[in-house]
């Protein structure tokens, strides 16, 4: 067995399918396939189920599957050895909720290539869980810490949110001065059963009514509220990127998050994933902090 094979298994038990291994490789899904049979005769057992739905591990690639896992990290951290601290290079591809990933990150990672130029970072923004055992990303933000997996958990940051609203919608609006006035108004929010973590059921937690304009996107949220179309809850450190918002009841309702960052338990071993979670971390921390105390400055002097 050598290490190509197992490369090449990784990718089909990650992707669950040839082609999507072929694509991750930039080899055809035919030739995936020659090879995954060529390790199953080699290991002498099948390591894979086809279905209608894909390729499956069996049993015998599941007990595979950390040895191999093990086997790229190791190979990860002696490129690492060879290549030297100078600085970090590659790609790295972290996965984020979009509040995070549209405010907070797009700043904190381009000061972190301007200091490495080898480095590519890739930014998926989706609002759900991302498989790190499948390598959808290198590294994931989430907003609850997880529970269950072959992880490591960090906390970030604390970070806070308010309601908010556009003036001229607050100036036709009723009157806003309690918690149980907000059913009186037009709510902007996530849409109810795409909200995927009970951390980002901000109107649920507030006793709030019905969502009347709801998007599974922060920044749609966020330019409806510039539109003046209705009141929602909106992160502080987005705040300074929407100045034309004021905040609702600041002293009334006020909620606090925090973030997390999450990594496979074998990457803790690559050196140079460390680096880059050392410098993602301070550079978030700082970011929020200056982009909240922004938010705070505007508060009070209007």
């Amino acid at each position: 067995m050598d290490w190509d094979d197992l490369r090449i298994f990784l990718a089909v038990a990650r992707s669950e399918s040839l082609s999507g291994a072929g694509k991750r490789l930039k080899i055809d899904a035919a030739t995936v396939g020659r090879r995954i049979g060529r390790l199953e005769e080699a290991m002498g057992a099948r390591l894979f189920a086809k279905s209608p739905q894909g390729y499956a591990l069996t049993e015998e690639g599941t007990r595979l599957l950390p040895h191999a896992e093990r086997a790229e990290t190791a190979l990860d951290g002696a490129r690492e050895a060879l290549s030297g601290p100078e600085g970090l290079s590659g790609q790295i591809r972290i996965g984020a909720p979009d509040g995070c990933a549209n405010y907070l990150l797009p700043q904190v990672l381009a000061a972190i290539c301007d200091a490495n130029p080898g480095l590519e970072v890739q930014i998926v923004a989706l609002p759900r869980v991302f498989n790190l055992s499948k390598r959808e990303a290198d590294l994931a933000i989430a907003v609850s810490r997880p529970t269950a997996g072959r992880l490591t958990v960090q906390k970030l940051t604390d970070y806070h949110l308010h309601l908010a609203a556009h003036p001229a919608y607050l100036a036709q609006a009723p009157a806003l001065h309690t918690l149980a006035d907000l059913n009186q108004h037009r709510l902007v929010g996530y849409i109810p059963d795409m909200i995927h973590d009970k951390e980002l059921d901000y109107l649920a937690e507030l006793g709030a009514g019905t969502v009347a304009l709801a998007s599974n996107s922060v920044s749609v949220q966020l330019n409806w509220l510039r539109a003046g179309a209705g009141v929602g809850v909106v992160h502080d450190f987005a705040l300074p990127a929407a100045p034309e918002l004021v905040p609702v009841i600041p002293d009334r309702i006020a909620l606090t998050r925090s973030f997390w960052l999450i990594r496979h338990a074998d990457d803790g071993r690559v050196a140079r994933l460390n680096r880059f979670a050392d410098l993602l971390a301070q550079g978030l921390r700082r970011e929020v902090a200056e982009l909240e105390a922004r938010a705070h400055h505007a508060r009070a002097i209007r």
